[in-house]
């Protein structure tokens, strides 16, 4: 049984001392990434994760991929003695490709195709956004996987949400015939004759309708399957390039979107984003009450 109370990383027995760093932002002010590192030293920062939403200057364009701004971040870093956390880009994706292909565009409720825009708007099922994940996460574990300043693989960040495209939707349908085996077992769990709601055909299961409670809950249930699958295929590269390498992903307090309990046996880490509002609207002791439910409640903990 692997030991609970062991560093997160051998090579760095230490409490890790830091947070998220987006050097991109200041690389036409390259004087501000030299305060920064100075900054950094002065607070005893020891790890910086770096590369979350960097796609679109890792790949400005499609198959065009840009490391050495990255190269010199790394090394600013690790010439102040500071580690780094790599991030793998997906929860962002760049313009150039939500423009060409529209099918990892995310779907509404109703069928129609979300416009770019804020983050994680992807569509975990699509094989395009799958292979261009696969393309980039391979190209970043063979240029820093071995780096001796590599402490963890961040995958992505916070995923969440949900996708109703065409092929979310037959991915689901197949993913209920798995459970199911038949409609008759099927409409029989949900009670389907309620309402009219019972199925002839699996084609006529497209809208995820709230009413038929069986449907809801697992349509909720495919999606944290789905999203798992995806974070499984983005660590696929990861592990077979840099083995020795744990891998995290942050989660969200009790974010009811997804189950994190299915995420925690994929990775080797667990993470979570702890936002404590202290002197805000809540009384300080419910929000230490809260943060130490989460706390109790962390899947794997």
């Amino acid at each position: 049984m692997p030991d609970r109370f062991a560093p997160i990383n051998s090579r760095f027995p230490h409490i890790l001392h830091g947070g998220d760093y987006n050097p991109e932002q200041w690389l036409k002010t390259p004087e501000v990434l030299d305060e920064d590192v100075r900054l950094m030293k002065l607070a005893h920062v020891n790890v910086a994760t770096i590369g979350v939403f960097s796609w679109s200057v890792l790949e400005p364009r499609e198959g065009v991929f840009e490391f050495e701004w990255l190269d010199g971040v790394i090394e600013k870093l690790s010439s102040a003695g500071i580690m780094f956390v790599l991030a793998t880009p997906s929860g962002a994706k760049p313009n150039w490709m939500a423009a060409k292909y529209s099918e990892i565009r995310r779907c509404t409720p109703d069928g129609q195709r979300e416009l770019q825009g804020h983050r994680h708007n992807h569509c975990y099922t699509s094989p395009v956004y799958r292979e261009k994940a696969t393309i980039i996460n391979t190209k970043l574990a063979e240029r820093y996987g071995k780096h001796p300043s590599l402490l963890l693989w961040h995958v992505s960040n916070e995923y969440n949400g949900e996708c109703y495209c065409p092929l979310c939707k037959a991915a689901f349908r197949e993913w209920l015939k798995k459970k199911y085996q038949t409609l008759d077992a099927l409409n029989d769990a949900y009670w389907a004759r309620f309402w009219s709601h019972t199925y002839s055909d699996w084609e006529q299961i497209d809208l995820i309708d709230e009413t038929v409670h069986g449907l809801a809950l697992d349509w909720k249930r495919f999606v944290t399957d789905q999203t798992v699958d995806f974070m499984r295929h983005e660590i696929e590269p990861l592990k077979r390039i840099s083995p020795d390498v744990p891998t995290t992903t942050n989660m969200m307090g009790f974010y009811a979107g997804l189950n994190y309990w299915k995420f925690a046996p994929h990775i080797d880490v667990i993470s979570w984003d702890n936002y404590p509002s202290w002197h805000a609207e809540e009384s300080d002791v419910k929000v230490g009450q809260s943060v130490a439910m989460v706390l109790s409640n962390c899947p794997a903990l």
